[in-house]
């Protein structure tokens, strides 16, 4: 296997420090960043994930800062969902979207203040996008990456590790709602949310220089928990349906084609660049979709490119995530399907790296 070569291109983490002593055995890169991918195996990552409680330096999903009067007229030129019922104190899933509808990102959106936000990105450069819309509309905001780097809290003891470091107060916080709480004098804004299935926190965290003695407290405070580094994995994100863009999705696709129409409120959200395509595609509807997908067989090898989906000879679709799943015994895919052969129960066909394998539609995802 081929060495990833470190460069000042290849920014480490306020956690990268931890993440080493940890025993990291597998990086990739996203957003310019190393993002751990694995520490003891994907599998026994994925068992301690639904069982205990895991530390996640996700640094890399960076945050796009709007400030300024016009900071939540240019977030919703972005986006198809509705933000103006949007509270402070609110993070929403928001689809980004350019002027053909087709989708640039799949961030949440974190409203601080009516004339401040933060954009924490998934794995595409959104900033120069973000920054050409502000200056090609004179909009009055400021558009930077700020030092703010995100540690998710993951697994079903998260809450009681994170009353632990921040108070009981954290119990109070509401599904993708924040509180700004205080850790060694500095405050730090604190979401419940997070990219797994099994509950936990994302801690907004401001600063490099408290970076380390965040991560050390949280080990401290959850030796008995049985907390460990661990970071976004390939089998419980499949099974969930997490959607990877890049991977499962890129600009060739509208938000109805990824299964996130319910995000999009196209004919309210006045204002969004891409509202004049969506609403076209609202109309007609899409003619392929994202959809759960099970393979039969063996266990299949990691799914690092396309694979054809056929149907009677014809190629009626694409899996862009597989993996074999220890808990269901199959293993378990995310493709993008023709309407044609969407429904679930319908037989298709994966050309795998060892070989056609049957697979069936389902009609949703595992998890």
């Amino acid at each position: 296997m081929a060495l990833l070569s470190p460069s000042r291109r290849l920014r480490r983490t306020p956690f990268s420090d931890g993440v080493e002593a940890a025993g990291v055995k597998a990086y990739t890169v996203y957003n310019h960043m190393l993002l751990p991918t694995v520490f003891e195996s994907v599998e026994a990552d994925y068992h301690h994930l639904k069982r205990a409680v895991q530390v996640w330096d996700v640094s890399c999903e960076r945050q796009v800062e709007l400030r300024g009067p016009d900071a939540g007229r240019l977030m919703q030129m972005m986006t198809p969902r509705d933000l103006r019922r949007m509270q402070i104190g609110q993070c929403f899933y928001v689809p980004i979207v350019d002027e053909t509808g087709g989708m640039l990102n799949d961030p949440v959106a974190v409203k601080l203040a009516e004339d401040h936000w933060w954009i924490s990105i998934a794995d595409s450069d959104l900033l120069y996008w973000v920054n050409a819309t502000a200056h090609g509309w004179r909009l009055d905001v400021l558009v930077d990456e700020p030092d703010v780097s995100p540690l998710a809290v993951q697994g079903p003891k998260a809450e009681e590790l994170m009353a632990r470091v921040f108070g009981d107060e954290v119990r109070d916080i509401r599904f993708f709602r924040y509180k700004k709480l205080a850790f060694q004098g500095r405050d730090l804004v604190v979401a419940r949310s997070g990219y797994s299935k099994q509950g936990g926190f994302e801690i907004y965290v401001d600063g490099t220089d408290i970076g380390m003695p965040l991560w050390d407290a949280l080990f401290a405070a959850g030796d008995d928990l049985d907390v460990h580094a661990g970071c976004p994995n390939l089998i419980e994100r499949i099974e969930s349906g997490l959607l990877s863009y890049g991977n499962d999705m890129t600009d060739d696709n509208t938000p109805h084609e990824c299964g996130l129409g319910r995000f999009c409120d196209t004919h309210s959200a006045i204002g969004c660049v891409g509202r004049d395509a969506l609403l076209r595609v609202a109309k007609e509807g899409p003619i392929q979709q994202v959809r759960a997908i099970e393979i039969e067989g063996d266990p299949v090898a990691g799914c690092d490119r396309w694979w054809p989906v056929f149907a009677g000879g014809k190629k009626v679709g694409r899996i862009s995530s597989a993996t074999w799943s220890p808990d269901f015994k199959t293993n378990v895919a995310i493709g993008m399907v023709k309407m044609t052969h969407w429904d679930a129960g319908t037989i298709v066909e994966v050309q795998t790296p060892d070989g056609m394998r049957r697979a069936t539609v389902q009609e949703k995802f595992w998890n």
